[in-house]
């Protein structure tokens, strides 16, 4: 019988088990925010929250396709398109490496992940920092010049438990075209964590996020998963329709993130006889690696070689390691927090500036989507990229120079 307390655990190693189970028994008497607890050895992960930015754009070529369709609708499509390949990558890399989910690094502030793509796209750049730690608040901004699109946006998580682990993720991003002057408003979606019982823990997404553009097209994505009697994992339908049109849908996708979808023109009835547009096969469609500087020439701020002994500690489960490297990194952040109060200042973000609302594009393209709005008391701010920076972004071979700048994480070796 699922979750009988013969399944419980049944995808951890046996020395394993007691912890799991230990776990299992605090994350449902714990009261607050989850991503604070301490982790069993075996489910932590070595990557950062702060990496995560990077999952946007593992197919480059996918990303900047909308800037050479003239026709708004079309463009509109692939920009659906786009968002519905980043999804295996953002939420399924884990489990697929590892065979289970990964409680990432938590980020300290100031600190940033730089990196680049190069490929038929030409060059797609990346640039991402935890702008804030309470909340906790990573902001990220991609760009690829030669075709002129941007993404940007900023994302906080709050977790919690019933039944099981619950996130909600709170913030936006934002695409643009330049040269047809237009905008696309994505919101987030939120998740929740099955297989928890059974110690294989992956990610399921909930309810249905949007896609709104400045040329009057809506997409609207619908999840599901895998429940007692039907359905399967990872499951989704898309439609795109005119704003204000609901009825009147151009194209629908459906399928599975994490396998494939097929996009098909139309609704209803008619989508039976229709014929695929186009069939994505989420599996088979090769990923372009992300370059970064090596850990030498990294700023210290840098994720990489900021944790680095940390997760090279994990790697190895010595738990007593981590603990002590960890502690280095937080005892230096406390530090310059009580330095920074003391002195009557906050700390200067890198790359990226703290607004209030209203926010003009937002609120223009958040009309067609009920309810949506910015929760800037969640995020510490609305956070927007500085323009003035993306040459300072940019990374060049070697390396980045780091900017004369009081390190703000021991300086690894």
């Amino acid at each position: 019988m699922p979750g009988s307390s013969n399944d419980e655990g049944a995808g951890v190693a046996p020395q394993n088990k007691g912890s799991w189970s230990t776990f299992l028994k605090s994350i449902a008497s714990f009261n607050g925010d989850l991503s604070s607890m301490t982790a069993p050895p075996f489910i932590l992960g070595t990557t950062s929250l702060t990496e995560f930015s990077a999952y946007w754009t593992e197919h480059p070529s996918i990303f900047v396709a909308p800037a050479s369709e003239p026709d708004p609708a079309k463009r509109a499509l692939l920009v659906l398109k786009w968002f519905l390949t980043t999804l295996k990558s953002s939420y399924s890399t884990r489990s697929d490496k590892f065979g289970s989910e990964k409680k990432p690094l938590n980020p300290f502030l100031g600190e940033m992940f730089l990196g680049k793509w190069e490929d038929a796209a030409g060059t797609t750049q990346l640039v991402s920092e935890q702008v804030s730690h309470h909340p906790p608040v990573t902001a990220y901004c991609i760009w690829n010049d030669k075709h002129g699109v941007q993404l940007q946006g900023y994302n906080a998580q709050k977790a919690s438990f019933s039944r099981t682990i619950h996130i909600k993720q709170i913030g936006h991003a934002l695409f643009t075209i330049a040269a047809y002057n237009e905008s696309y408003l994505i919101t987030l979606p939120s998740l929740h964590i099955e297989g928890l019982i059974y110690g294989k823990p992956f990610v399921e997404l909930n309810n249905c996020t949007y896609i709104t553009s400045s040329s009057g097209y809506v997409a609207k994505i619908d999840y599901s998963g895998k429940g007692w009697v039907s359905g399967k994992k990872n499951s989704f339908t898309a439609v795109l329709y005119p704003q204000g049109k609901e009825r009147d849908i151009l194209y629908t996708i459906e399928g599975q993130w994490t396998e494939s979808f097929t996009i098909k023109a139309g609704s209803g009835s008619a989508l039976k006889k229709a014929q695929p547009i186009e069939t994505y096969n989420a599996k088979a469609s090769k990923t372009t690696s992300l370059t970064v500087a090596p850990i030498e020439q990294q700023d210290p701020m840098e994720s990489n070689r900021a944790w680095q002994t940390v997760a090279a500690a994990i790697m190895k489960s010595d738990m007593d390691t981590v603990h002590i490297e960890k502690s280095k990194i937080e005892n230096t952040q406390r530090e310059l927090r009580r330095k920074e109060q003391a002195e009557g200042r906050e700390w200067q973000r890198r790359f990226f500036k703290r607004s209030s609302p209203p926010d003009q594009v937002f609120d223009q393209l958040a009309k067609a989507i009920p309810g949506e709005r910015i929760e800037a008391e969640k995020t510490g701010g609305v956070w927007r990229f500085d323009e003035s920076k993306k040459e300072e972004g940019a990374v060049k071979a070697p390396g980045i120079t780091a900017p004369p700048q009081q390190p703000l994480a021991p300086t690894q070796p």
